[in-house]
């Protein structure tokens, strides 16, 4: 309590102090054409031209010297106005305390020579009132007795604000937590008891320190206001929180219609989403065929036709958001236009190359692909990466530019009926017979349970290498999933070694760093060993 009312009271006196600092430096800090007498830190009249060739500002300090001298002398310090050619007089006690002429009246305010003069005698009145009432021992001893009263009143208030305070806090806190104990679905909490009694210690603090404040700054302006030398201090408070709260006020009418158009527009963006949500919703299903939306795009379609009713929905709305037209929201638009300029560059190439292949129907999920060196089931094609579950533990992450820049084989695509394309590669010696290991290739796929005897596994000669020519191995598998996929490629690759090791076939690349003593070639009488077959004579 008493750290909260330091801070209120620090915060409100350097308040004070900068209000005084501003009051005293206008003349100061004004142009030369303008300057302000003041007195008792209130202002008393405003001069806006020269006379005789004496400035503004010459003239009020002239003017504030001749006021301090006329106060200082006994009298019974009577205003009065005496007009002259030059002007209206102003004086004290039938002495010229300064003139008012017709250059000093302010035209914006369509005031004359006589209403200036009149309201400069009348502020002259007032600041020898209070110059007087400083001067009265008995009207200061009241004002010290006001002020002792007020500052007990505030702290016997401040008192009992604390002992409420802390009952209702004990009292809500209590509450919360019951209700809190109540709101359960399925036995489950929906609030947390804990966070429930939290967010309520929290609002209640912070509306117990705003009252405090409010209780510190009235109590402030009040006691301030007794004395005439800080009187316009306290007039300035009391003025500030008045008109800033008939500033809120007159600031939340004014945005309610403007609020009720924008809550139409997104009322209405919510209802159009929720349509094209059902609509695409049933273009998933298969319950609504469309010529130019496929099934497999329903999802990201419906993501983005969302984002773009939203979007304008927000650019219909904007104009009517309060504070849209002030320089404040408009600089911090423009912040942020900046920012996401110069930061979301990647980030929109990433969402084009997905939008790419999204619609381009690279693959589609649950497709087998190979992208660059990684090989795996499609899972997910986002705005922005893609992911492939390899079927040996892992799931890899590829940016969508990174697909779109490398070479994508998709073994799913091109296949009869269900299953995709499952391939293997081995390089053989020259010194083997090409059709003895295309018969050892195709016997191990028909050994691999999970690959199709129908259409039959063929063997491909990719290259002739200087050493060895390559052999890959082509056929069509059942399984669907990423694990058995792995895993029927891993029993391809055993039952290849076996057959290779049953018919004594190494299974090796050559590479010679010399000519060798007989050529590797095979003559025809070896062109066809086991498990190969000749041809039938016709």
């Amino acid at each position: 309590m008493k750290r909260i009312v330091i801070a209120c009271c620090l915060g409100l006196l350097a308040a004070i102090s900068g209000l005084a600092a501003e009051s005293n430096a206008a003349s100061a800090t004004a142009e030369d054409a303008v300057s302000t007498l003041h007195y008792f830190n209130r202002p008393v009249f405003t001069f806006r031209g020269s006379l005789s060739g004496v400035s503004a500002p010459d003239r009020a300090q002239r003017a504030a010297a001749r006021l301090r001298e006329q106060l200082d002398t006994p009298g019974a310090h009577r205003v009065g106005q005496k007009p002259e050619s030059m002007g209206i007089l102003v004086q004290i006690d039938g002495a010229t305390t300064f003139v008012v002429t017709a250059d000093d009246v302010d035209v914006l305010q369509q005031e004359t020579l006589e209403a200036s003069a009149q309201r400069a005698a009348q502020a002259l009145e007032r600041v020898i009132a209070e110059s007087r009432e400083a001067r009265d021992w008995q009207a200061l001893l009241r004002a010290l007795g006001w002020s002792t009263l007020a500052s007990a009143l505030a702290l016997v208030l401040a008192w009992v604000l604390r002992r409420g305070h802390a009952a209702l806090a004990r009292r809500l806190v209590t509450l919360s937590e019951w209700h809190a104990r109540k709101l359960q679905w399925g036995g489950v909490e929906l609030l947390q008891r804990e966070r429930a009694a939290a967010v309520v210690r929290k609002f209640l603090n912070g509306a117990y320190a705003l009252v405090v404040l409010l209780l510190v700054y009235e109590w402030l302006s009040f006691v301030l206001a007794r004395f005439p030398f800080t009187r316009v201090w306290g007039e300035t408070l009391n003025s500030y929180l008045l008109n800033l709260l008939a500033l809120i006020g007159g600031a939340i009418v004014g945005a309610v219609p403007g609020l009720f158009t924008a809550v139409v527009i997104f009322y209405l963006a919510r209802a159009v989403t929720g349509m094209l949500h059902r609509f695409f919703d049933r273009i998933q299903q298969g319950q609504h065929n469309v010529a130019w939306l496929d099934a497999d795009v329903a999802v990201p379609t419906r993501r983005i036709t969302t984002a773009v009713v939203w979007l304008f929905a927000l650019a219909m709305a904007y104009p009517y958001l309060p504070g849209a037209q002030t320089e404040a929201f408009k600089g911090l638009s423009v912040l942020v236009g900046l920012m996401i300029s110069l930061g979301a560059s990647n980030l929109v190439g990433q969402a084009a190359s997905g939008l790419i292949l999204t619609y381009g129907r690279v693959f589609r999920r649950g497709e087998y692909v190979r992208i660059a060196d990684q090989e795996g089931t499609v899972t997910e094609i986002g705005m922005f990466a893609t992911r492939i579950r390899t079927g040996l533990g892992e799931e890899v992450t590829i940016s969508n530019s990174t697909i779109l820049g490398s070479t994508t084989k998709n073994y799913s695509r091109a296949v009869q009926g269900e299953g995709y394309v499952l391939d293997t590669t081995v390089t053989i010696g020259y010194d083997t017979p090409w059709r003895q290991v295309h018969a050892m290739l195709q016997e191990a796929a028909a050994r691999t349970e999970g690959v199709l005897a129908s259409p039959a596994p063929h063997v491909f000669q990719t290259a002739l290498s200087d050493w060895y020519p390559v052999y890959r191995l082509v056929c069509q598998a059942v399984p669907t999933e990423p694990r058995p996929r792995a895993l029927l490629l891993s029993a391809l690759h055993a039952n290849i070694q076996d057959v290779f090791n049953t018919y004594g076939v190494q299974i090796m690349s050559p590479q010679y760093i010399a000519d060798p003593l007989a050529p590797k070639q095979v003559p025809p009488d070896q062109w066809y060993p086991a498990p190969a077959q000749a041809p039938h004579p016709p």
